[in-house]
């Protein structure tokens, strides 16, 4: 059988491969997006449940500055409305259960101060960070080689303000603290404006959602592309020469010009490369885990919360369930509470039985939202630490060290070999927007290098 040619193959139907594959197409270049599930829209899952509500799987909130994702929404006739924000929050801290409204709760004013001088240092500290070259910053080195934990040890004097800022850094990263390069989570809340915005619904990262889902936009990008997109197509070998790629999937071998690997770093370096990649790849994709989150959501035959006065937000420094959201449809005609499981609980919970986990995120549910929370009409969950053709959410993070070792090496081309995805993105890094601006990237790089060819690569 005859190696189909294309001048670009695309390695991952997400948001970032099927932008660089839309991309292109349109500037006259033929293309071939391979992905291994057998769906697209990789860290984007929508699914519709029982009575009809479509919930969100996998990645769904756009905020403002978020400017890529809405324009390609807007583009694909695709509408959002606003996250349910009305009403007060709740904050479980400390044993003692508080509800507030508006973004700051109003508790031990003390506390809150201490939070306010940490969040304050950090986005001093974050502003510095170049968004291109986060190593260049001057205190690289300092600010590389110790976790968020240690700078919130050092710097936060009160213990329920060291949690709070611990939750936050769970929230954004389905991760630890201790986890976490403190250069890296800089350069993170930089790239996404603020702590704050990160944080936030109103005028925050978790403003709006899509009407019909997010995964939505990669099904129409894809529906564009037509037969260009394999399914059920792993790659398992890139090879490369002076003359082209040459990618081989369950689904038979494709040559190009170029290649575009536009999966999670973990992902992309399980792929065998010939010839090997240069060694600071290899070894940064060693050093780029993903974070552990079970999304778990609970319908209700109504939103009763709401009627309480409650916006279906709640924190916590304790349980399994430390974030909630009211994930409801958009009529609200049934109720849907959003149960996030992050960082070391989801490792835990991910690892026992599924009756037992939904058993204590009920338990949760009832804590902050009293008896009803215990009837519910349909639980769903999706853990995607054991997702094959992911491996974690919401997107991978660096190490103390990684920054300045191997930073060079997220974006540079290795050859014909070039690399897209969220977290290579300098702007909304993580996010849908960044995996947007990735894929945009990608496909003007390679429009430029095209320009001097006229032909599709051959066979290395």
């Amino acid at each position: 059988m005859v190696a189909e040619q294309v001048d670009v193959v695309v390695v991952g139907a997400g948001l970032a491969g099927l932008v660089t594959a839309r991309q292109l197409t349109r500037g006259g270049r033929s293309v071939r997006v391979v992905e291994a599930r057998d769906r697209v829209g990789g860290r984007t899952y929508d699914r519709v449940l029982d009575d009809g509500t479509r919930v969100e799987l996998g990645g769904q909130w756009i905020g403002p500055t978020q400017d890529r994702i809405a324009a390609l929404a807007a583009e694909l006739g695709l509408p959002t409305f606003p996250t349910y924000n009305q009403g007060e929050n709740l904050l479980d801290l400390a044993g003692r259960q508080k509800r507030y409204k508006g973004a700051i709760p109003m508790i031990n004013p003390v506390v809150m101060a201490d939070v306010g001088q940490a969040q304050a240092r950090i986005e001093r500290l974050a502003r510095r960070v170049p968004l291109d070259a986060p190593w260049d910053d001057p205190r690289a080195d300092v600010l590389d080689s110790q976790t968020v934990e240690t700078w919130i040890r050092r710097n936060v004097a009160s213990r329920p303000a060291r949690d709070l800022l611990r939750l936050g850094v769970q929230a954004v990263f389905a991760a630890e603290a201790r986890d976490i390069s403190l250069l890296h989570f800089l350069f993170y809340v930089h790239a996404g404006t603020s702590f704050d915005s990160l944080l936030s619904t109103a005028r925050g990262a978790q403003e709006q959602r899509f009407l019909d889902g997010p995964q939505e936009v990669s099904v129409r990008m894809a529906a564009e592309l037509g037969d260009a997109v394999w399914l059920e197509a792993p790659v398992r070998s890139i090879r490369q020469d002076d003359h082209g790629v040459a990618v081989t999937t369950d689904r038979g071998e494709v040559l190009g010009a170029y290649a575009v690997v536009a999966v999670p770093p973990t992902l992309a370096g399980r792929i065998s490369y010939d010839p090997l990649l240069p060694a600071a790849r290899d070894q940064l994709t060693q050093r780029m885990p993903m974070g552990s989150v079970i999304k778990v959501h609970v319908r209700y035959d109504e939103p009763f919360w709401r009627g309480d006065g409650l916006t279906g937000q709640a924190t916590s420094d304790r349980g399994a369930v430390r974030v909630t959201f009211d994930n409801s449809p958009s009529d609200g005609s049934s109720g849907t509470l959003l149960a996030f499981i992050e960082g070391a609980e989801a490792r835990h919970w991910s690892a026992q039985d599924p009756a037992d986990r939904h058993r204590v995120v009920i338990a949760d549910l009832v804590r902050y939202f009293g008896r009803r929370a215990g009837n519910y009409a349909e639980i769903v969950e999706q853990d995607w630490s054991t997702e094959e053709w992911t491996r974690g959410c919401y997107g991978a993070h660096l190490a103390p060290g990684v920054w300045t070792a191997y930073g060079p090496a997220l974006r540079t081309p290795c050859g014909r070999i070039h690399w897209a995805g969220t977290e290579t993105a300098s702007v909304w890094t993580g996010y849908l927007d960044g995996a947007v601006r990735s894929g945009e990237r990608a496909a003007s790089d390679l429009t430029a290098l095209l320009g001097a060819t006229s032909a599709p690569g051959s066979a290395p």
